[in-house]
C-alpha cells in the first residue's frame, strides 16, 4: 500500500506543478484578478479544453445509456410487447383505412364512369350517321312523305289502308244489363235472402 499511495502523490506532484495555494495555475492567475461583472471575492470559472480522452468517455457514457434504455425496452413483458404490437398495428390500420377506402371508391367511380363515356360515345357515332342520313335531300323527303304525309305540289295523295295496317278498335264493353227479371243483381241478392 506504501507503493500506491507513494504513487499517488508523486501524480498530484506532477499536477501540482506551477500551482499557487493549492490551484491550477489558470484557475490562481483568475483568482487574483477579479471578474468584472462578478464580486470582487469571487474567482471567475475557466472552462477546461476538451482532450480526446474525454471526448472519448463522453461518447462510451451515451452508448452505455442507449444501451441501458434498449436493454428496458427489451426487458418488457411479452403482453407489453404485445400491447404495444397491437396499438402500432391499429394505429397503421386507422391511418391507411381512409386513403384506401377514398381510393377504392374512386376506382369504383372511374369504372363507372368509363362505361358511361363508351355508352355516350356509340349515342354520338350513332346521331352523326344519322345526321349525315338527314344531308341527304332524298331521306328527308322519304321521311316527310312517310313521318308527316307531305305530297310534292301537284300530287294527289292516296291513302291506302289495308286490314294488318289498321290496329284493331276496341271492343265496346257489353254494359250490364240487368239480370233475370230486369232486377240489379243487389236486388237479386236481397230478394233470395229473403225467402
Amino acid at each position: 500500500m506504501d507503493r500506491r499511495a507513494r504513487e499517488r502523490s508523486s501524480r498530484r506532484g506532477r499536477r501540482t506543478e506551477g500551482r499557487a495555494g493549492g490551484l491550477p495555475a489558470r484557475r490562481a492567475e483568475s483568482a487574483a484578478r477579479p471578474t468584472e461583472g462578478s464580486p470582487a471575492g469571487r474567482p471567475r470559472r475557466v472552462r477546461r479544453e476538451s482532450s480526446p480522452r474525454s471526448r472519448w468517455r463522453r461518447g462510451l457514457n451515451a452508448r452505455r445509456a442507449a444501451a441501458a434504455g434498449a436493454t428496458r425496452v427489451l426487458a418488457m413483458s411479452t403482453t407489453r410487447r404485445a400491447a404495444v404490437l397491437a396499438i402500432v398495428v391499429c394505429a397503421l390500420a386507422f391511418t391507411l383505412a381512409v386513403p384506401l377506402r377514398t381510393y377504392l371508391s374512386q376506382r369504383s367511380e372511374i369504372s363507372e364512369q368509363e362505361q358511361r363515356r363508351h355508352e355516350l360515345r356509340a349515342d354520338v357515332a350513332r346521331l352523326q350517321e344519322r345526321q349525315a342520313a338527314l344531308n341527304d335531300p332524298a331521306q328527308v323527303e322519304t321521311e316527310a312523305r312517310r313521318r308527316l304525309r307531305y305530297v310534292m305540289p301537284g300530287e294527289t295523295p292516296y291513302l291506302v289502308q289495308l286490314p294488318e295496317d289498321n290496329p284493331q278498335a276496341p271492343q265496346p264493353q257489353a254494359q250490364q244489363q240487368p239480370g233475370v227479371g230486369g232486377m240489379a243483381w243487389y236486388q237479386q241478392l236481397w230478394a233470395t235472402l229473403g225467402r
